[in-house]
């Protein structure tokens, strides 16, 4: 699943495949911002650990899983 994650004084979203389900993420979300982490912490597809302040997060939007594609499209 994407994810965008807009950080508070940065110039660019950060973008991730997670492999976490939506409400996976939505909890970290929720406790980030609930006061309950400092961080909140999500891992990509490649198992990379994204770690944002969770008093510097501006917006999180998750888009749906996309399937991948293989083969070769019709001629």
């Amino acid at each position: 699943m994407e994810v965008k994650i807009g950080v508070q004084h940065a110039p660019r979203e950060i973008v991730l495949e997670s492999g976490q389900s939506a409400e996976e993420v939505e909890r970290a979300v929720a406790e980030a911002l609930a006061g309950k982490s400092q961080l909140l912490t999500l891992v990509d597809e490649h198992g990379r650990k994204v770690l944002v302040p969770a008093d510097r997060l501006a917006y999180v939007e998750l888009g749906e899983p996309a399937p991948r594609k293989v083969g070769f499209g019709a001629l």
